[in-house]
């Protein structure tokens, strides 16, 4: 009989936050921070294992922000795009890990309820994405048969090539409302914060 399957989270929070000039994990979002209040949403998801993803400003975060119940992986090469966050992050998976969903760090406004939907929407895809009434956006899902490809992704946009590479294969899965805003700039930012 085989055991029961391992559904692992990933929160990319390793940049360097460059376009902004200070840690936007550590942002003020909500009475909490704007990693804390994505961290308390990936908490609220069927994940059996957490991983955050540390690069930018990893010590200063670590002080900040509850970090409990999560592995934790620092990538030193966040420089070179989110993608280097995931190889590294799929390194630390639970051996029995059969699904990964990929969360990012500044975006606030993803749900545990579009990540709930997106699970039981992937079927037997080895790739799921939210489609939104504007476009597809995160929270993605990868099937086990997917982390070899994930591991040797590089760039910042490395995920999306996979995507690309997986049309046809993939499941798209309807969520309403706009794909949720990321947090790159100070408009981004005062954006977030006005929803």
């Amino acid at each position: 009989m085989r055991a029961e399957r391992v559904v692992s989270g990933l929160v990319l929070a390793a940049g360097g936050s460059s376009r902004l000039g200070r840690p936007k994990q550590l942002l003020p979002y909500r009475a909490t921070t704007l990693l804390e209040w994505v961290l308390e949403t990936a908490r609220a998801c069927p994940f059996d294992q957490l991983i955050v993803a540390l690069g930018g400003a990893a010590e200063e975060v670590r002080a900040a922000v509850d970090l409990q119940g999560t592995d934790v992986v620092v990538n030193r090469d966040y420089g070179s795009g989110c993608s280097s966050s995931i190889a590294a992050a799929v390194h630390a998976l639970h051996p029995r890990c059969d699904v990964l969903v990929l969360l990012l760090g500044d975006q606030p406004g993803v749900t545990a309820t579009s990540v709930r939907a997106l699970l039981a929407g992937r079927g037997r895809a080895p790739l799921a994405v939210c489609r939104y009434e504007d476009g597809r956006g995160h929270p993605f899902a990868f099937g086990s048969e997917l982390f070899g490809d994930l591991a040797a992704l590089h760039g910042d946009k490395g995920v999306w090539k996979l995507l690309d590479r997986q049309a046809g294969e993939d499941a798209e899965v309807p969520v309403p409302g706009p794909v949720p805003r990321d947090v790159d700039t100070w408009e981004d930012y005062r954006a977030v914060l006005a929803t």
